[in-house]
């Protein structure tokens, strides 16, 4: 990540944030660096109109995805991100994903809808329960930050990881049910 992508959209260092709001100001740097603005602009100018507004669109797909967030919040607190970097996920939690795993292809195969649909509610279920876990995290964490030394902000983030992991199994259970969807449509 090149840039601050909270500092770039004048967002708070929250997980839970307003994205309409932020979008909105999103929009309206994005009108602002428009190439068109910078027609008649010289070429340097230019150029950096067209980075900064790259720059604005990267922060602003960042900001509206909860994984890539969460990620960025980790970084800016000190912490690697990486599905290498990050502690394995608990024996419970993988048992879990698996059998959501065999349901989901099992209710593929007989093409039964009303399963999948049922996988759907439970996978989105599970997913803002771990949404609600970072946003519970992070406050906790950035707030940390404000009273206490850097190595209890440290712990609180590193706290955060095992949500971060199960909100990206998930998002890929959810990916999976999105494909077997747009296959039925």
């Amino acid at each position: 990540m090149l840039a601050d992508p909270f500092a770039t959209l004048g967002a708070p260092y929250r997980f839970d944030l307003d994205l309409p709001a932020i979008e909105k100001v999103h929009r309206e740097l994005s009108r602002a660096l428009h190439p068109d603005r910078f027609a008649q602009a010289g070429a340097s100018e230019r150029r950096a109109a067209l980075e900064k507004a790259a720059t604005v669109n990267e922060a602003w797909r960042v900001v509206r995805d909860p994984v890539r967030r969460a990620e960025a919040l980790l970084a800016i607190g000190g912490i690697a991100v990486g599905e290498n970097r990050e502690p394995q996920a608990s024996p419970a939690l993988l048992m879990d994903v698996l059998e959501h795993r065999e349901a989901l292809a099992d209710a593929r195969a007989k093409n039964d809808m009303v399963k999948i649909r049922a996988l759907r509610s439970a996978f989105e279920a599970r997913e803002r329960s771990a949404e609600e876990k970072l946003t519970q995290g992070f406050a906790l964490a950035f707030a940390a930050t404000q009273s206490s030394p850097w190595r209890e902000r440290r712990e609180a983030l590193e706290a955060i990881l095992p949500a971060l992991g199960e909100l990206r199994f998930f998002k890929r259970l959810l990916g999976d049910v999105s494909a077997i969807e747009e296959e039925q449509a």
